[in-house]
């Protein structure tokens, strides 16, 4: 199966791994399963780093695509379509851009999205799946 790593799931799966839950460690972990992370989670941490709301540790934020491929994670493009069907997203409270991008990106490009935000839950009905366990 196709994952989608949010971004603070990219964050622990890189740096501390304890906060992932066994099931979906094993999950991601699965040689089987191809995990991705969308460029916009890049975007989001580099945008975050500069603004000095993000710490990393030891690494530059141009180091993290390296660093992810090296385990096994693929990056996914936010493709020309994906981004202009983007206003069919419903409005939903969440406003977070970048949140709501990779929620799209996962519907369209039919990902299961590891997520531990509960704003995700409200997504399903519009075809998104999660995974948290």
């Amino acid at each position: 199966m196709k994952y989608l790593l949010d971004t603070h799931v990219l964050l622990w799966a890189l740096f501390d791994e304890r906060k992932i839950p066994s099931k979906t460690a094993s999950v991601i972990e699965n040689p089987q399963n191809e995990i991705v992370v969308s460029v916009i989670t890049y975007w989001e941490l580099s945008l975050k780093y500069a603004l000095g709301k993000l710490e990393l540790k030891g690494i530059l934020p141009e180091e993290l695509q390296q660093t992810a491929e090296h385990i096994g994670f693929e990056t996914l493009p936010l493709s020309p379509a994906d981004a202009i069907s983007f206003y069919r997203l419903p409005r939903i409270k969440h406003k977070d851009p970048f949140d709501r991008l990779i929620i799209w990106q996962a519907i369209c490009q039919n990902l299961t999205l590891i997520s531990k935000d509960s704003f995700a839950k409200r997504y399903k009905k519009f075809g998104l799946k999660l995974l948290w366990e």
